[in-house]
């Protein structure tokens, strides 16, 4: 199944036609979409008006650098904001990134979106693309936080995404430009970037996006590539060493720099459906015609996408009005991330790619 990407505020004839195809679970939606909260919602509908079946609606608004929806909603800080706060006073930091998530969540959810990929438990350990997207640099304040944040999102309806498994913040490189290798073995990566992803787990996350980085003492190919990332450590009994995650498995976006190590359009997608991923991310509308007839008599399952559908009362009317909204604009005030030195700006923020 595929989440595709759409030009512009509204759908061309050929991008309705391409919501007919069978393999099209939804639309990932970008900064090019949108420029008011009353466009985005009637393009949400539309979306769902032209497809034979239920569509997930998605976007990447983390809050910082990375918000595709701007005027008219909350600026939303960083999450590396959190981190000073933390070592202070962690009870009040966690608590904030509770409403931090609810905040967000809610303004997507009334915008007839379903789900913001969010949160990002990668650890803020030098990556380009990572940078004050990240919580911490500490895996076990990562992993409270991730608790707090998946429990506000649920709060607002919306399901929570754990993002990029199995840690993308520990290398340098950033995947929307460039291959990215770490080469720690499996044990180091448990003991600190694999922490956050199992308390999120635990906590009721209901979906994991993959990263393009490759740990070649663990698989030789990209994690969203890899059928024992996914299969094995991913999904795999505890018992025997796996996180047991039961929910829905995402690819980052295909049309990264690094996606590129397992060969073109047609070979990524059916490198990530065969190693697990239920869902592929094909976010540059100039490769959704390559990726659909790539898939053409691929069977899908629509029905892994249901629990990942927005829920609760939709509108702006509701939210505006209720006192939980101001007090959470207002205490997040407080919240300001220090620069992080990265070395390059981030595709996260230069692209339209999912972050």
């Amino acid at each position: 199944m595929l989440l595709i990407g759409v030009a512009g505020h509204e759908l061309t004839a050929r991008e309705r036609d391409w919501l007919q195809h069978p393999a099209c679970a939804g639309v990932t939606l970008f900064a090019r979409n949108f420029a008011s909260r009353a466009q985005v919602a009637e393009l949400s509908q539309a979306i769902r008006e032209a497809a034979p079946r239920p569509q997930l609606i998605c976007v990447d608004q983390e809050g910082g650098r990375v918000q595709r929806f701007r005027e008219g909603y909350s600026a939303l800080p960083p999450l590396h904001g959190f981190d000073a706060l933390y070592r202070r006073d962690a009870d009040a930091a966690l608590a904030l990134a509770r409403e931090h998530a609810w905040l967000m969540a809610s303004e997507v959810r009334a915008s007839g979106v379903d789900l913001s990929f969010a949160p990002v438990v990668d650890l803020a350990r030098g990556n380009r693309a990572v940078g004050d997207r990240a919580f911490s640099p500490d895996p076990q304040a990562v992993a409270a936080f991730a608790r707090a944040y998946v429990e506000g999102m649920h709060e607002a309806g919306m399901a929570a995404t754990l993002k990029h498994f199995p840690g993308h913040g520990s290398v340098l490189e950033d995947t929307h430009f460039d291959a990215a290798v770490d080469p720690r073995t499996l044990d180091d990566l448990r003991a600190l970037d694999l922490v956050p992803f199992a308390a999120g787990i635990k906590a009721g996350a209901d979906a994991v996006m993959m990263a393009h980085v490759i740990y070649p003492q663990v698989a030789p190919e990209p994690a969203g590539c890899s059928a024992r990332w996914i299969g094995d450590i991913l999904r795999g009994d505890p018992s025997e060493g796996g996180l047991g995650f039961r929910g829905v498995v995402f690819s980052d976006d295909i049309g990264m720099a690094a996606a590129g190590a397992v060969g073109g359009i047609e070979a990524r997608i059916a490198a990530h459906l065969d190693a697990g991923c239920d869902v592929v991310l094909v976010s540059q509308p100039t490769q959704v015609e390559e990726a659909l007839a790539s898939v053409e008599g691929r069977a899908s399952n629509t029905m892994a996408l249901a629990a990942l559908v927005g829920r609760g009362p939709l509108g702006w009317d509701g939210l505006l009005a209720d006192a939980r909204r101001s007090d959470a604009k207002s205490s997040l005030e407080r919240v300001r991330a220090p620069a992080l030195e990265t070395g390059a700006p981030s595709g996260a923020n230069n692209m339209g790619d999912v972050a």
